[in-house]
């Protein structure tokens, strides 16, 4: 999986996948820790950490400084990462899913619970899924994903848990999204 393809799904998980910027999600800015499982066709699927371990020494320490750049620690432990998310983030939507080849729909969007569905064209997908904010310091995301890889159909699942762990980040900065590739100017 590429470095950029990681922080996607570590943006994913910061704030429960999407939101427009004019809503702020209901979390304090701060530590983060998010717990996530994943099922792909029905299968557990492993989660990041075991990647990780399937790489040489050298590419995982350069995978896992890459991460850090963006703000996402995976030292954690199997299917743990932590974040770092500021209020500057939260209000400006930065970890909204509409920036490059997304759009994404709320059906509702009440203080608690957020319903959205998301259509990205790269790579073609349809994701439905629900934050539940339990309160400013936990919240649960769930997630179902349609898509088609390499001409197969994929289906995944996928189940985070969030707490916060604190107003201090200590040495982790600020997560930042990837940026979407600009178009090339004719």
């Amino acid at each position: 999986m590429r470095a950029q393809h990681l922080v996607t799904f570590a943006s994913l998980l910061a704030c429960g996948a999407a939101a427009q910027a004019q809503t702020v999600p209901p979390i304090k800015p701060g530590l983060w820790q998010m717990q996530n499982e994943r099922e792909i066709d029905g299968q557990k699927a492993p989660d990041m950490g075991e990647h990780l371990k399937k790489m040489s020494p050298e590419m995982r320490k350069r995978m896992e400084a890459n991460m850090k750049q963006h703000g996402v620690d995976m030292s954690g432990g199997a299917g743990v990462i932590k974040m770092c998310q500021t209020r500057e983030s939260l209000d400006q939507g930065k970890w909204q899913g509409d920036e490059g080849q997304c759009k994404t729909d709320f059906s509702s969007r009440s203080g608690k619970v957020w319903k959205w569905k998301s259509v990205c064209n790269q790579p073609p997908s349809v994701t439905e899924g629900e934050a539940v904010f339990d309160g400013p310091e936990s919240y649960t995301v769930k997630s179902n994903t349609s898509m088609t890889m390499q001409g197969q159909a994929r289906t995944t699942k996928m189940t985070i848990k969030a707490k916060w762990l604190g107003a201090d980040c200590g040495g982790l900065k600020p997560m930042t999204p990837p940026q979407a590739p600009k178009a090339a100017k004719p």
